[in-house]
């Protein structure tokens, strides 16, 4: 079984984390809702708190396929300034394993130099913050092993292709199909 995390700050936008989790435990892939802040409880942008299931000290980052970050207000701040995450985040790269952003996420991997030469796309006011990437303007881009997306109206679209990501197209179109996406 493929084994995920999706990163939790305080601001995290609701939509673009929840979905995710949503979807990828509909098709059995494995997600750890996991919080940066040292407390499991973690309130959203919008006022949502969510019950993560364990912090960030506890993961067992070899363990894990993919690295997964939620946009949001300040909650990308956060993420960006998490520093024992953005170096969980290098190694993810240099050993080529999954990354997956959305909305102002791709950004910190702009600003960490991991998209040069390299298709993303993020949200709208946040692309120049994709240092040397090639921006797109699609509800989601696979570039190597770096999936990004836009915002909240995409995320569906973004889970879905982490789905695609760790079992087929086939499964991630059924699933989209199962929840009335795009009939």
């Amino acid at each position: 079984m493929s084994r995920t995390a999706i990163f939790i700050a305080e601001g995290f936008e609701e939509i673009e984390a929840l979905t995710v989790v949503d979807l990828l435990r509909r098709a059995e892939i494995e997600i750890q809702m996991v919080s940066i802040n040292g407390n499991r409880t973690v309130t959203g942008s919008h006022g949502i708190t969510v019950q993560c299931d364990t912090l960030f000290e506890k993961v067992d980052f070899e363990s894990l396929d993919m690295i997964i970050l939620p946009g949001g207000n300040p909650g990308t701040k956060h993420l960006d300034e998490f520093a024992p995450l953005k170096e969980e985040i290098r190694v993810f790269d240099q050993q080529k394993k999954y990354i997956s952003a959305i909305c102002a996420a791709p950004g910190i991997l702009g600003r960490m130099g991991l998209l040069k030469g390299r298709k993303a796309c993020s949200y709208p006011t946040t692309e120049d913050q994709l240092d040397g990437a090639d921006v797109q303007r699609t509800e989601t881009v696979i570039s190597d092993h770096i999936l990004t997306s836009r915002g909240m109206g995409t995320a569906i679209a973004f889970g879905l292709a982490i789905i695609e990501r760790f079992q087929t197209a086939e499964k991630a179109e059924s699933l989209g199909h199962a929840i009335v996406y795009k009939q």
